[in-house]
């Protein structure tokens, strides 16, 4: 197929915190030499930050670097933490406060603010427009194009192919985009990055990556009821009642608005368990209720994190390109904050690059990065962390709570042996036969919501009759391994009811129904189909959730 061709220096994938951050400092790299560059940031949402889900509160330590002047620039960093709370909850009525003093320090957030990361990413996204990068919302990257060993860029997805595979109306091939450099910044579990990671062996002696999903509201909530900067954090219940680990937040932003949610482990064992539901169950919890009661949601989106940390993180160089951000999993789940480690990723890989073109070279490994990594103060960050997400997976959150104030606040330093988890989440299932059934109670409709309301609410739209971009690698799965093994969990870990198990229409018995319109672009039935048989791949560009103040 004959497909137009645009060549860059420097080609991004994924307008997130890396992607930018990295387009940003190169072109600022290339402006101080008195170089020309071209670069170009691809983004599957329909603008920048549509896709773009996360807590946040937001450490500042990358961006000083980026931007020193970036209150000047008018960055949307508007709330600063004024207050930290966490909470044991005991049940589903009782909790206890963590007396300060007991809290492992990382969970501390003195100078840190709580913003909309969307909104970060479109600021950033106006830098770099500003200092000469060409940014392209709406064009998702569908392959990579790898010759003679190296990466020499990326295929966009066609537009206008129909779920049959014919083309439609107003049908639109993809494009060729090659550059001298392609550097990766999907987020977490990107379907490209997955594949580089297999394809050049970049995990090879690596510990098994690993993940938890976060469910997230927005809230306008009684004026009465909000303190800008108000950080709760809780763990506990409802997750141990469900053999879960995991922990809930609720931040108080400006302008009367909170953010709630709940990060589920995907170490879970029990299939019957459904984050999604738990998250409901959290908000009906004393200690939530009474902020939320009385106001009204305003927005829901779901996204998978990577947790696995230093002990998981795949190498971040190959031919041709770089790993950044949450691709290669560069979140400190100790801190729960990834955004301010994806953005010192990004710097690194523009200051590797820039480097690589200012020498000559165009394809070659840049071997220099792994140094430069070494050297930054994310390793050490990272490094030092290394044993808080398996302690938790081991231990669960009290005792890895310990293990991890230990060493924070007494040694000020980590252990002297590194914990491992070297146990993937999809294989931690156990059969349903093994397991407590859980019953969930009705939603209420206004502070519990399912899952299809919730979609609703997160503007998510694809266009219609384009190919199912959930792949079964075996369509026989879900209902012959799956349904009587494990009682087809993905009706349950998915938190947009993508996935159904139905009777066929001639009542000859059940079928595994996707629903793929629904999807949120999460992630979590790539990563936790105890069968493996789900791959997720990207749809249309523009398609899925479009997340307003985010």
């Amino acid at each position: 197929m004959e497909r137009e061709s645009m060549e860059f220096d420097v080609l991004i994938v994924g307008g997130g915190p890396a992607g930018l951050s990295a387009a940003c400092r190169v072109m600022q790299l290339a402006q101080e030499a008195g170089e020309e560059l071209t670069v170009c940031v691809v983004e599957k949402g329909s603008e920048i930050g549509a896709h773009i889900l996360a807590g946040t509160v937001f450490e500042p330590t990358a961006l000083n670097e980026l931007f020193p002047d970036w209150k000047e620039k008018g960055a949307p960093l508007n709330t600063p933490v004024t207050r930290d709370d966490i909470f044991l909850l005991k049940n589903q009525e009782k909790a206890t406060k963590i007396p300060n003093a007991f809290v492992p320090k990382n969970m501390h957030n003195h100078g840190n603010y709580i913003i909309s990361l969307g909104n970060l990413c479109r600021w950033l996204a106006e830098q770099a427009e500003a200092l000469g990068v060409e940014v392209y919302p709406g064009f998702a990257a569908a392959e990579t194009i790898i010759e003679d060993g190296q990466v020499k860029g990326i295929l966009t997805g066609d537009m206008g192919v129909a779920r049959d595979g014919s083309e439609k109306e107003g049908y639109m091939p993809g494009m060729e985009l090659r550059a001298k450099y392609t550097l990766f910044s999907e987020g977490c579990r990107g379907h490209l990055g997955k594949r580089l990671i297999s394809e050049f062996k970049l995990d090879e002696g690596k510990d098994p990556q690993h993940y938890g999903i976060g469910i997230k509201e927005l809230w306008d909530i009684d004026p009465a009821k909000h303190e800008p900067g108000l950080v709760v954090h809780t763990t506990g219940w409802p997750l141990n009642e469900s053999g879960s680990t995991g922990g809930s937040f609720l931040y108080h932003l400006e302008n009367g608005q909170v953010y709630v949610g709940l990060i589920s482990d995907l170490s879970y064992s029990n299939p019957h368990l459904s984050p999604f539901e738990e998250f409901q169950r959290l908000k009906l919890h004393p200690e939530v209720r009474q902020y939320l009661e009385g106001g009204k949601r305003v927005s829901y989106g779901a996204r998978a994190l990577t947790k696995g940390g230093y002990n998981a993180l795949p190498k971040m160089s190959f031919p041709g390109g770089l790993l950044l951000g949450c691709d290669a999993g560069t979140l400190n789940s100790s801190k729960i904050k990834g955004s301010h480690t994806a953005m010192k990723s990004g710097l690194l890989g523009a200051e590797a690059v820039f480097e690589a073109l200012k020498s000559g070279q165009s394809g070659e490994e840049i071997t220099s990065f792994g140094d430069r990594f070494k050297e930054s103060w994310l390793y050490k960050e990272l490094y030092d962390e290394r044993n808080f997400g398996p302690g938790m997976h081991k231990f669960g959150n009290i005792i890895g709570g310990a293990i991890a104030y230990f060493e924070q606040n007494i040694l000020h330093r980590s252990l002297p042996f590194t914990l491992r988890d070297l146990t993937p989440d999809y294989a931690t299932m156990k059969p349903a036969s093994e397991c407590k059934k859980i019953n969930y109670p009705k939603p209420d409709n206004k502070l519990t919501f399912d899952r299809l309301t919730s979609v609703f609410v997160s503007n998510t739209n694809h266009a219609e009759n384009q190919p199912i971009h959930l792949k079964l690698t075996d369509p026989d799965i879900p209902i012959d391994v799956n349904l009587p093994k494990y009682d087809e969990p993905a009706q349950r870990y998915c938190p947009a009811g993508v996935y159904e198990v139905v009777e066929k229409d001639d009542g000859s018995g059940k079928q595994f129904q996707i629903n793929a319109q629904n999807c949120v672009h999460c992630k979590t039935c790539d990563i936790k189909d105890p069968s493996q048989n789900i791959t997720w791949v990207t749809p249309e560009g523009g398609g899925g959730p479009n997340y307003p103040n985010m």
